[in-house]
């Protein structure tokens, strides 16, 4: 009997080494949006894959523009990100090689109680009308993230292009969402937000949801493995494991409940048994 159990633990113990036998190439770069940072869904994501993968995750929050130059660049092996027509030149271009939805959740509106532009409950593109008449203050992340961009998309629906014309109140942050909620919120200003990293923060913000539940309003996430063919030092091995723990099961389910049990609501939606033509995309 004695001999069994040792066996068994024996067997146990190689089973155990075999399941966390550490890669090759233990080091994953995850260049990020900084919405999933500042939203917290990060901290609770990237120390289940650790524990899972036996890698070590090196996360880079930026925008979506700069996580997806870092890739071009050869300088991130894996994306998160939140500009899918970026995202499709990305991929057209050869820069990336797998593509897989993740999860969406919505862009808002937010600005002062007072509401000096009159905007509240107005469509999007109604709502960027009244806001160019320059009545108050538009913090805009201009930093070419996922944000900026469908930020400037929107601009362009409503038949104005803050670009071009520079009006003063129209101000730039060049920084991420939470630093421009930050902004945004001392001035009494109008800005563009993710949800999640609204409701992450608004506890010490002066600003309220304003504008919501538009279609045009849409936020979707991939996850993208940067092509080994085109930068031979890319981890892709570990790349590829991040993007198949992100689509599983098991970690579409803590997405979903992630912010329940705080805000009432899930602060992302679990999208991988989805396509992008489900989304509108």
């Amino acid at each position: 009997m004695k001999r069994i159990l040792s066996i068994l633990v024996l067997l146990i113990f190689i089973v155990s080494a075999c399941a966390f036998a550490a890669p090759d190439n233990p080091t994953l770069i995850l260049a990020t949006t900084t919405s999933t940072q500042d939203s917290g869904l990060l901290d609770v994501l990237i120390p289940m894959f650790e524990a899972e993968s036996g890698y070590t995750v090196q996360t880079v929050a930026v925008g979506s523009g700069q996580a997806m130059t870092m890739g071009q660049e050869g300088n991130a092996d894996v994306l998160l990100v939140h500009a899918p027509a970026s995202e499709v030149k990305f991929m057209k271009d050869g820069f990336g090689k797998d593509r897989a939805l993740i999860m969406h959740n919505d862009f808002i509106i937010v600005g002062p109680a007072a509401d000096p532009a009159g905007i509240k409950g107005l469509a999007v593109v109604d709502a960027l009308k009244a806001l160019s008449a320059g009545t108050a203050e538009f913090v805009s992340r201009g930093d070419d993230s996922g944000t900026h961009k469908a930020e400037l998309k929107l601009w362009k629906k409503a038949e104005y292009d803050p670009k071009a014309a520079a009006p003063a109140w129209y101000l730039e942050s060049g920084q991420g969402m939470g630093a421009t909620l930050t902004i945004a919120s001392e001035k009494g200003a109008y800005t563009m937000i993710d949800r999640a990293t609204y409701l992450a923060n608004k506890d010490n913000l002066q600003l309220e949801i304003l504008v919501e539940g538009d279609n045009a309003l849409l936020n979707v996430y991939h996850v993208i493995t940067v092509n080994p063919e085109k930068w031979d030092k890319v981890n892709y091995d570990g790349a590829l494991a991040f993007l198949n723990f992100m689509i599983a099961s098991s970690t579409q389910e803590v997405i979903g409940e992630f912010g329940v049990d705080k805000y009432g609501q899930p602060l992302f939606y679990p999208d991988a048994d989805k396509t992008d033509a489900d989304l509108g995309l």
